[in-house]
């Protein structure tokens, strides 16, 4: 599926603003039931999962080096490891993709609607392949990098461009074991939401297997966030959390309203059934 993208011309604006203004935190938001995409694909080499006490030190140097990034406004969230279908049509991100096609293929995805203040933390796209047609449009298949946080602009013409920095979670207070436990329960939750949902939409009722693929529960949360269809002001949030257990327990929260709600509605259904 193409995605057609909308640029938000006041975005320049919207992100000054939340430098300097204190807007409130996307991350204070709470979210209703989701309806959960479980066809987003992941790709487990695309997430760093572990570091030895010498590699993580220099990559905590390396994350407070400011870089220059193009910056790309979406009206979506884009995940560590997700893959993104877009289509390129605005003039202005065709000169963009003209310059990343001669460099490093990498832009930074940011969510933009009309109703946010901006926000400062996005997520790398890395472009795996694409397609240029005739009249000059791109069709594009993107990978989700590295998340960073958005600390200059740079400049504003034809596109934007960022001075960010390298974001990565902090180690979790909560230890390894009670992380994966976390992983463990989100996926269950997950089961059993999408048994739910099938009921209610008439589908076989089959088992959900092995959701996780072997992931660590750092991608695995980005994973999981990447199914919230329809919520991404929770997705945004979800998305600036430094903490996978944090990250793990805001998702188990959605996951369980969800699943309350489904089962409140199944309820209804049989009851209506029956008589």
């Amino acid at each position: 599926m193409a995605l057609q993208v909308i640029h938000s011309p006041d975005l320049k604006d919207k992100l000054f603003l939340k430098h300097h203004s204190g807007l409130p935190s996307t991350s204070r938001c709470k979210v209703p039931p989701v309806n959960l995409n479980v066809r987003t694909r992941m790709r487990r080499s695309a997430v760093k999962c572990s570091l030895s006490p010498d590699k993580h030190q220099n990559e905590i140097s390396e994350s407070n080096k400011l870089v220059e990034l193009p910056l790309f406004p979406l009206p979506l969230v884009l995940f560590p490891g997700a893959i993104l279908p877009l289509q390129i049509f605005e003039f202005r991100y065709r000169i963009m993709m003209h310059t990343l096609l001669q460099t490093d293929l990498r832009f930074g995805v940011i969510y933009s609607d009309n109703s946010n203040g901006g926000v400062e933390v996005g997520c790398v796209g890395e472009v795996v392949k694409h397609e240029k047609l005739n009249d000059d449009r791109f069709f594009l298949i993107c990978k989700g990098q590295e998340r960073f946080r958005v600390m200059n602009l740079v400049r504003t013409k034809p596109y934007l461009v960022a001075e960010v920095k390298w974001l990565e979670d902090r180690p979790s207070s909560s230890g390894k074991e009670d992380v994966e436990s976390l992983a463990v329960e989100v996926e269950n939750y997950m089961k059993d939401v999408i048994r739910l949902s099938n009921r209610l939409n008439g589908k076989p009722e089959k088992e959900a297997q092995d959701l996780r693929r072997n992931l660590f529960p750092t991608p695995f949360s980005f994973f999981v966030g990447s199914t919230f269809e329809g919520a991404p002001k929770e997705q945004q949030a979800l998305l600036e959390l430094e903490d996978t257990a944090l990250r793990l327990k805001r998702e188990k929260e959605t996951l369980r309203n969800t699943l309350n709600y489904l089962t409140a509605a199944s309820a209804v259904k049989d009851v209506f059934q029956s008589s």
